[in-house]
């Protein structure tokens, strides 16, 4: 196994442990309905500041996937907004 594909694997590992650590260790417990509301947001919250930097950018492509982003996310779930953000940032760069 190449030392990339194991670093990915250990990255995918990592990442989907810190997502569901939370609910593993309240598994047990009656959580309010606000804590459950908490405990759905901060995925979200995570990768909003993965992304917050390039609000930042001047990069015009950037600025333009980020908007059409926004405006999907506005309308509709998770999936088709990553892809229409990756195939609009993809297709952006591209072209500007």
């Amino acid at each position: 196994m190449s030392l990339t594909l194991l670093t990915i694997l250990l990255m995918a590992v990592t990442t989907y442990f810190t997502r569901i650590a939370g609910y593993l260790v309240l598994k047990n417990r009656k959580l309010s309905s606000r804590t459950e509301a908490v405990m759905e947001a901060a995925p979200g919250c995570v990768l909003i500041t993965v992304i917050a930097p390039h609000f930042v950018t001047t990069n015009l492509a950037d600025l333009l996937a980020l908007a059409i982003s926004l405006l999907a996310a506005m309308r509709l779930t998770l999936l088709p907004v990553v892809i229409i953000s990756v195939v609009a940032t993809a297709l952006l760069r591209h072209l500007l």
